[in-house]
């Protein structure tokens, strides 16, 4: 008899507990055994509209996709690094590439994303042609971009840089500058605010768009989307022991669809295009 008490003054004391979990502080609801939360980290509001498509459907496979934004490009890897986020889809490969190398980091690419074009705009000339001498030209600062930015003022003719200086040139790689072009280095969320006060900026097309740009139609001139472009495409990055988690290759297949690339086109004014049917899923 005591054991049988003691069986049921038990249950009596799970069920109890049951039900203080469900109406208990905050009335919160059971969460299903099966439900996952992915944070991913992003920067700007640009890429946000796509993700919360994302997320919507992935939150039918058991996937709580978490979002975190970042107002620079310094902040996302750390917080991957260092386990805040599970995943980031703000960065090129080359930048990615880069950051792991300066900080010994292990971080990796497990799907392509989108490609934004860099582009040089203005508010005080129509066309690069009309550029002054002496005039000053805002590009970003970090290793990527600020390269990225120097071979697109190449291309556009207003500068050159050294043959060996690879996808990351710096202004001291600069080897002709005839218009004697100032360049003025600032954070690449500050490119588009410089506008006011520099004669050109090359901006990358997110940071444009949120800015209030159009890229498809403000830009003086824009990189071209050739092979040339190829390690300047966004990916979404990983923990390098984590890159085979399931879940994370169901983020992945959900991003990589034509429901994705119909969202990318009707929300980001031309900023960014679908990069994994151009130039390969990872």
């Amino acid at each position: 008899m005591k054991f049988k008490k003691l069986l049921l003054g038990a249950a009596t004391v799970a069920a109890v507990a049951g039900l203080t979990t469900f109406f208990g502080l905050g009335h919160q609801p059971a969460v299903h055994a099966a439900d996952k939360t992915v944070r991913v980290g992003l920067t700007g509001s640009n890429e946000t509209p796509v993700w919360k498509n994302v997320a919507s459907r992935l939150k039918k496979q058991g996937i709580n996709l978490k979002i975190v934004t970042f107002s620079d490009y310094n902040q996302p890897n750390k917080a991957l690094a260092n386990g805040d986020l599970d995943l980031n889809a703000f960065q090129t490969q080359i930048f990615l590439d880069n950051y792991n190398k300066e900080n010994h980091t292990h971080l990796v690419s497990i799907g392509n994303t989108i490609v934004s074009p860099l582009g040089i705009y203005s508010k005080k000339v129509k066309s690069v042609k009309d550029i002054k001498k002496g005039a000053t030209i805002a590009i970003p600062n970090d290793a990527t971009n600020e390269g990225r930015a120097l071979l697109l003022l190449q291309s556009a003719g207003l500068i050159k840089v050294k043959n060996n200086s690879s996808n990351t040139p710096s202004p001291s790689d600069i080897t002709t500058n005839k218009k004697n072009l100032k360049i003025k280095t600032l954070d690449a969320s500050q490119t588009a605010r410089s506008l006011k006060s520099v004669d050109a900026s090359v901006i990358n097309g997110g940071v444009a768009a949120d800015a209030g740009l159009n890229p498809s139609k403000d830009a003086l001139v824009r990189e071209k989307l050739n092979n040339k472009i190829k390690p300047y495409v966004n990916v979404i990055a990983a923990q390098k022991s984590k890159r085979n988690d399931p879940t994370f290759k169901k983020v992945v297949k959900a991003y990589q669809t034509e429901t994705t690339k119909k969202v990318i086109n009707q929300t980001s004014k031309g900023a960014e295009l679908p990069a994994w049917n151009r130039f390969g899923k990872k």
